[in-house]
């Protein structure tokens, strides 16, 4: 007899992070992620995994984090980053396993690593402590100063990044570490950042991402140096954003992902000519990269492999430069995480409410087979039923248009059942389907609930009309169809009347708008919102640029827009009952954007409301959290949403003016 899901799974939980293939193709290494519950904190080590369906060799056992394991050229090594004793730093550890030996020590924490062609060297990325009194400037044989008080100056943007705060007292740069005497040496220098690189096949060029001097430094470009960091120049000035550049075999190519606007989350793939320099676009607008680390060559150089996002699913695709003639060669109704190419044969992760975190392969003749069984437990709890459903909704023109949802039920299970109708972030990205943050669908659905999972219009991964369609319409255009897709639930007897909604990120924005709009459900929980886009716009770490894109209304931001499409504009109409949840060291959705909300909801008059923060947290609280917020915070939506689903709501259906009317902003 299967066992429920219960929120405590998440200590059982074993998630593969990432994946690196030998060059033999024999076998990867993974990161595998476990919880370390007496500590209320995360465990990471490092797996073998061989690609014959032998079983996997732990290869590392901490204590502490190991991550970001790189197999050296000739596969003897692999290089890997540890916090065991402390900092982190990095290791190298024999193949056929040992002893782990740390290798030299950086001026800080390293953060990434490739290895040169010929075994003796690793290019890495660490941090360099700066003083922000010097605004940029060179420290030319000064250090930092020691001050008592160490204030925060600000003198470009961003100042402050989610999950790390304060981010001028630090540069990140390249290091050339030798693998045998452990000296190193930096390559980068200057007021930007390195955030993501590569090696020429030759070893004589380093391609690398890196931030913009100056004022504004969101804006990421390409650049060129030689192998010792000299004749640095910049490839691309016309992207908002480059991400994680890949040589080809030859060298002819470096492959990299790029949006052109600020604010734009829509990544497409491009080729750069190294001799010339020329760059052209592989595909269309509409080829969506999901990952920008999945990005690689094949090793005949004539194709890139990478992980495509199509239609709120995942496929792995190979697209020859540089005609952009897409071939998918792993596709399925589910999302994948990690991957990489292990000779003929493409290795990853499976994201689906009905399996768990495991490594999978498919070689050359498509027979994909399961490596790793980390999660043995899974295989005793409730199974999972997750259907791709299509609605027809209005499409905010005045016409109507299919769209596409997933709706999760436990197997065998007979409607009308309560329905929690969970909105994604974004708005442009898609219903993400990893377990660690959506514990509570597991959970939910095992106790009798359906979950549905809409790709409303502003989804990314359903081409750039529908995704561009939503700038300047937040709410407007899709909420009626996230209403409208309830109401054919309702009449096909999926579900009945007891209806809830949750989102976090804009996913709390369209909660929070929905509450002021309708008192269809019968309860609410926001996570992160949005609630105030005026304030947003100045208090998030991206929105002073993000924020003029989403409304559409170019550089300019548009004050009065932002103020009619903010639920703070409607909030005190709300009926229902609603929980707020954020992370107090929020940089994205800082928690004014809750608290502005929350207080204004409760003065308004008796409408149920409560505010949750979660001291230290972030953004990422509800999936990346520590492991006791995750349980909490999973825990306070089960309650609350159940806990009010059940009476009928205090005020008859009112203010319904989001089925009938596209304009909100009298």
């Amino acid at each position: 007899m299967p066992q429920a899901f219960t929120v405590e799974d998440l200590y059982l939980h074993q998630k593969v992070t990432e994946l690196d293939a030998a060059a033999d193709g024999r076998c990867v290494a993974c990161t595998v992620r476990s919880v370390d519950r007496e500590n209320d904190d995360y465990l990471s080590c490092i797996w073998a995994v061989p690609l014959d369906g032998g079983p996997p060799r732990q290869l590392t056992r901490g204590p502490g984090k190991d991550n970001t394991p790189r197999w050296s050229p000739d596969g003897a090594q692999l290089a890997f980053i540890s916090s065991r004793g402390g900092a982190p730093r990095l290791h190298l550890l024999p193949r056929e396993g040992g002893e782990a030996a740390p290798l030299g020590q950086l001026p800080g924490p390293p953060s990434d690593l490739r290895w040169f062609p010929d075994g003796k060297a690793l290019l890495v990325a660490a941090p360099v402590t700066v003083d922000p009194d010097w605004r940029g400037a060179r420290p030319q044989g000064r250090k930092p100063k020691e001050r008592q008080v160490q204030p925060e100056v600000a003198w470009k943007l961003p100042y402050k990044s989610d999950g790390m705060g304060y981010m001028l007292r630090r540069e990140i740069h390249l290091f050339h570490l030798d693998v045998r005497s452990g000296e190193h040496r930096q390559l980068t220098d200057g007021p930007f950042d390195v955030l993501a690189f590569a090696v020429s096949p030759n070893g004589r060029h380093l391609a690398y991402a890196r931030t913009r001097e100056g004022r504004f430094a969101h804006r990421t470009d390409l650049w060129v140096a030689d192998a010792d960091g000299s004749r640095a120049r910049q490839l691309t000035q016309e992207f908002a954003t480059v991400m994680s550049p890949a040589w080809s075999p030859d060298g002819r190519w470096i492959a990299f992902s790029a949006t052109a606007d600020e604010g734009d989350a829509q990544t497409n793939l491009w080729v750069l000519e190294f001799a010339s320099g020329k760059i052209r676009r592989v595909g269309d607008a509409d080829l969506q990269v999901a990952d920008p680390t999945s990005v690689r060559w094949s090793a005949d150089g004539n194709s890139v492999l990478f992980i495509r996002a199509h239609r709120g699913r995942h496929h792995v695709v190979r697209v020859p430069v540089p005609d952009g003639q897409v071939e998918v060669l792993v596709a399925g109704h589910r999302q994948l995480g990690a991957f990489v190419a292990a000779g003929d044969t493409l290795v990853y992760t499976v994201d689906h409410p009905s399996q768990p975190s495991e490594v999978h392969a498919c070689p050359a003749d498509g027979s994909e087979r399961q490596l790793s069984d980390f999660n043995p437990w899974w295989k005793d709890r409730t199974p999972i039923l997750a259907e791709t459903w299509e609605f027809q909704v209005p499409d905010g023109r005045g016409g109507t248009e299919k769209i596409e949802g997933w709706l999760l039920r436990a197997e065998g299970s007979a409607g009308p059942l309560p329905l929690l109708n969970d909105v994604h972030g974004g708005p442009a990205s898609y219903a993400l389907l990893g377990f660690d943050t959506n514990i509570y669908w597991q959970v939910l659905c095992a106790r009798g609930w359906a979950v549905l999972a809409l790709n409303a219009v502003g989804s990314a991964s359903y081409g750039r009309e529908f995704c561009d369609r939503l700038a300047g319409h937040w709410g407007e255009y899709d909420l009626p169809q996230h209403l409208a897709a309830v109401r054919q639930l309702r009449d096909e007897g999926v579900c009945d009347e007891r209806l809830a909604i949750a989102g976090k990120s804009y996913g709390g924005y369209l909660s929070a708008w929905a509450i002021g709009q309708t008192a269809q459900f019968r309860a609410a929980v926001v996570m992160a919102p949005v609630g105030n886009i005026e304030t947003h716009y100045g208090t998030s770490d991206g929105g002073y640029y993000a924020d003029p894109y989403y409304m559409g209304s170019g550089e300019r931001f548009d004050r009065k827009l932002a103020k009619a499409l903010s639920p703070m504009a409607h909030v005190e109409r709300a009926t229902t009952p609603t929980l707020f949840m954020q992370g107090a060291s929020d940089e994205r959705c800082p928690k004014c954007q809750s608290e502005e909300l929350f207080v204004s909801l409760m003065r308004a008059g008796s409408t149920e409301a409560e505010l949750v923060l979660y001291p230290g947290e972030d953004h990422h609280f509800l999936g990346e959290g520590a492991p006791s917020v995750r349980q909490d915070a999973a825990e306070r939506i089960i309650d609350w949403i159940t806990q009010h689903t059940q009476a009928p709501p205090p005020v008859a259906e009112q203010h319904d003016a989001a089925e009938s009317a596209q304009d909100s902003r009298a």
